[in-house]
C-alpha cells in the first residue's frame, strides 16, 4: 500500500515539477521575485497535486479531500506571500548592489551596506575593497601624470639651459671674442656630456616603464660591486667635501644584472653626495639577512626628509627641491642629469629584480636618511 501511496505521489509532483521547470525556463529574464513566487506555488501544487492522484485513486474520502485541499489551498497563499516578501527584498538588495558597482565608475564613495544574506554582504564588502583599490590606482594615475607633466617641464628647463650656454659659447668661438677658447671648449664638451646622461635615463627610464628592461643575472661578489661604486663616486665627494665610507660583510654574493645593480648603487651615491653638505658622510653598508637575501644601505647627512616628500622620493621628477639650475661641471651627479630620474630608474631596476627599495629618516636626531635596497639571494630575478 505504501509503495502505491509513494508511485502515485511522485508521478503526481513529477509532473508538476516539470511544468515548473518549463515555467522557470520562461521566466528566466524575469525579475528575482517571479522565481521565488513560482518555486513557492511548485512545492505547493505538487502537494496538491499527490493528494488529488490519491483521491482518484479511492484512497482519500471526499471529506478528507476537501479537508486538505482547504489546508493547501492556505498553505499556497501563505508560501505565495512569503516569497513575495522575500523576493522584494532581494530584490532591493540587488539593486543596492547596482547602484555600488554604478558608483565604481563615477568615483562617489560607496559603504559597504551590513544587511542582506551573507552572500550579498560579501559581494557587497568585496565592492568596497574594490573601490579602495580604484582610489588608489586613481590617486597613483594623478601623481604620475603629473610626474609626467612635471619632467617634460624640467627635462625641458634642464636641456634648454646648456644648449643657451653652448650656442652663447659657439657664437663666441665663431666670432673670434672668446677671452679663454680652451675653458669654453671644455664647458661646452661637459654640457654635452650632461645632456646625454639625461637622454640615457630617459631611455632607461622609458624601457622599465614599458616593460622591456632584460636583465643578464649573474652571482656577483657584493663588495667588488660596492668597491667599484665608491671609487667612481669619490671624485665628486672630494670635490663638494663629503667623507665615502663602506663595508660589506665578507662572502655575501648576489644574484643581479651587473651593469642593473651598479646604476643602483651609482644612481644611490650621487643622490646622497648631492645632498650631503660640505663636511658629511656618505655610508654604504651591505649584508645578508636572516631571511634571506641581501641587503644594501646608503646613509647620507642631508638633514632628514618630510613625511610627505619620503612618499614622493622615488616618483618621476620628484627632486626634493624647487631649484632646477643645473650644477657646474664637475658639481653635478656622477649619474643622471638632476631633472628627477635617478631614484625612479633605482625603483624600477629593483623590482626588476624582484627586490624592494625604501627609504626612511636615520633615527639618531635626524640628521640624515637612509634608503634601504633588499634582493633576493638565489632564484631567478623577474626578466623584463
Amino acid at each position: 500500500m505504501y509503495a502505491e501511496l509513494l508511485i502515485y505521489a511522485g508521478l503526481a509532483a513529477s509532473g508538476v515539477g516539470l511544468v515548473g521547470m518549463g515555467a522557470g525556463y520562461l521566466l528566466r529574464h524575469r525579475s528575482i521575485r517571479w522565481q521565488l513566487g513560482l518555486v513557492a506555488v511548485v512545492a505547493v501544487l505538487s502537494v496538491l497535486a499527490g493528494v488529488m492522484a490519491l483521491a482518484n485513486r479511492m484512497l482519500i474520502s471526499d471529506r478528507d479531500l476537501n479537508a486538505i485541499t482547504l489546508v493547501v489551498g492556505v498553505s499556497a497563499v501563505a508560501a505565495t506571500i512569503v516569497a513575495g516578501a522575500l523576493g522584494a527584498a532581494l530584490v532591493r538588495w540587488s539593486e543596492a548592489l547596482q547602484a555600488g558597482v554604478r558608483s565604481l565608475g563615477r568615483g562617489s564613495t560607496y559603504v559597504a551596506p551590513m544587511r542582506g544574506p551573507r552572500e550579498f554582504q560579501a559581494l557587497a564588502s568585496e565592492l568596497e575593497a574594490t573601490q579602495a583599490r580604484l582610489d588608489e590606482s586613481r590617486e597613483r594615475e594623478r601623481r604620475l601624470e603629473e610626474a609626467r607633466r612635471e619632467l617634460v617641464s624640467w627635462v625641458s628647463h634642464d636641456l634648454r639651459t646648456p644648449l643657451a650656454g653652448m650656442r652663447a659659447m659657439t657664437e663666441a668661438l665663431e666670432d673670434g671674442i672668446a677671452p679663454d677658447p680652451a675653458r669654453y671648449r671644455v664647458q661646452i664638451r661637459a654640457d654635452v656630456d650632461r645632456m646625454t646622461r639625461m637622454v640615457d635615463d630617459l631611455f632607461e627610464l622609458s624601457r622599465i616603464h614599458a616593460g622591456v628592461l632584460e636583465l643578464a643575472s649573474e652571482l656577483l661578489p657584493l663588495g667588488d660591486l660596492v668597491s667599484e661604486a665608491l671609487a667612481s663616486a669619490e671624485p665628486v665627494a672630494r670635490s663638494r667635501g663629503v667623507r665615502l665610507a663602506g663595508t660589506v660583510a665578507p662572502g655575501v654574493q648576489v644574484l643581479a644584472d651587473p651593469g642593473g645593480l651598479s646604476r643602483v648603487l651609482a644612481n644611490l651615491l650621487s643622490n646622497a653626495v648631492r645632498h650631503t653638505p660640505s663636511g658629511g658622510a656618505v655610508e654604504i653598508v651591505g649584508r645578508s639577512v636572516p631571511e634571506g637575501g641581501v641587503e644594501l644601505t646608503v646613509t647620507d647627512g642631508c638633514g632628514g626628509i618630510s613625511q610627505e616628500d619620503i612618499e614622493r622620493v622615488f616618483d618621476l621628477a620628484w627632486t626634493g627641491a624647487p631649484a632646477r639650475t643645473p650644477g657646474l661641471s664637475g658639481t653635478g651627479t656622477a649619474h643622471g642629469s638632476q631633472a628627477g630620474l635617478g631614484l625612479a630608474i633605482v625603483k624600477g631596476i629593483v623590482e626588476a629584480h624582484g627586490g624592494e627599495v625604501s627609504v626612511g629618516n636615520v633615527d639618531d636626531g635626524g640628521t640624515g636618511c637612509r634608503f634601504v635596497v633588499r634582493l633576493p639571494r638565489a632564484g631567478v630575478p623577474a626578466l623584463h
